[in-house]
């Protein structure tokens, strides 16, 4: 089978386990064979639900509380006072360093979860036929193509002078919160600018560039909004082009 070394390569590429040069062989495979971009579509789905039913079932807050209170009641009342001086302290320093683990480790997951979602969107994209809604290199084209379609407004960046070319946008969806995907050409490479409300999924995230296997990554809030910027290059260039962005307005 003609595709089937590309086949091989998809699942690594949906997950970004490839390095840059493979990611974008993969990339350019997928325009031109629709064999291919349909796998890729299927496995970006197949993930992404996978990802929703693991996140389904996670304990609340009020569910955590009333098993520490059971906990807390069930510790022995004869225990003496000599002992409970000398183990209070050392339980509340246990549960002190217990608790910050946990919330350092539950920011660090929401942070993964979140780009491995815009990661998905940024793949399934580009796996598609029309990866863009609208199709314009005229930012005053695509930007009024989202009035009414989203809750907010954004500037787009000048790009005379730089590199990056505009090639469209789209809807896209964090959770059930509508944004924006704009889609940028750099060198042979996509780049996927996303703009969504800062609250939900990404209020607090810690802002910064982030770099995988396969995409760099950087985020950063501005104006009441959340902006990510995701591709197949080298941080210089997701850099300068969150640059362009922060300076649009």
């Amino acid at each position: 089978m003609a595709c089937e070394a590309w086949q091989e390569k998809l699942d690594a590429y949906v997950d970004g386990e490839l390095n840059s040069s493979a990611a974008a062989a993969v990339a350019a495979h997928l325009k031109t064979c629709p064999a291919c971009t349909s796998s890729a579509l299927e496995r970006s789905q197949l993930k992404r639900s996978v990802a929703l039913a693991g996140q389904r079932y996670q304990p609340s807050a009020q569910f955590r509380a009333k098993i520490m209170k059971d906990f807390g009641a069930k510790r022995s009342r004869a225990a003496s006072s000599y002992w409970r001086i000398l183990l209070v302290p050392a339980l509340a320093v246990v549960i002190v360093s217990v608790a910050m683990q946990w919330h350092v480790k539950r920011e660090s997951a929401r942070r993964e979860h979140v780009y491995s979602e815009l990661a998905d969107l940024h793949v399934a994209a580009l796996a598609s036929p029309n990866p863009v809604d609208v199709i314009s290199t005229d930012r005053h084209t695509v930007k009024p193509w989202f009035e009414g379609k989203i809750p907010f407004s954004f500037n787009l960046p000048e790009l005379q002078g730089s590199e990056f070319i505009l090639v469209g946008g789209r809807l896209a969806y964090l959770g059930q919160t509508p944004g924006a995907q704009l889609i940028y050409h750099l060198r042979k490479h996509e780049i996927s600018v996303f703009i969504f409300p800062d609250r939900g999924e990404t209020a607090d995230l810690p802002s910064g560039v982030t770099h995988s296997v396969s995409f760099t990554e950087e985020n950063w809030s501005q104006n009441g909004l959340r902006y990510f910027v995701i591709g197949d290059v080298g941080p210089d260039d997701v850099q300068a082009l969150g640059t362009l962005f922060k300076n649009a307005g």
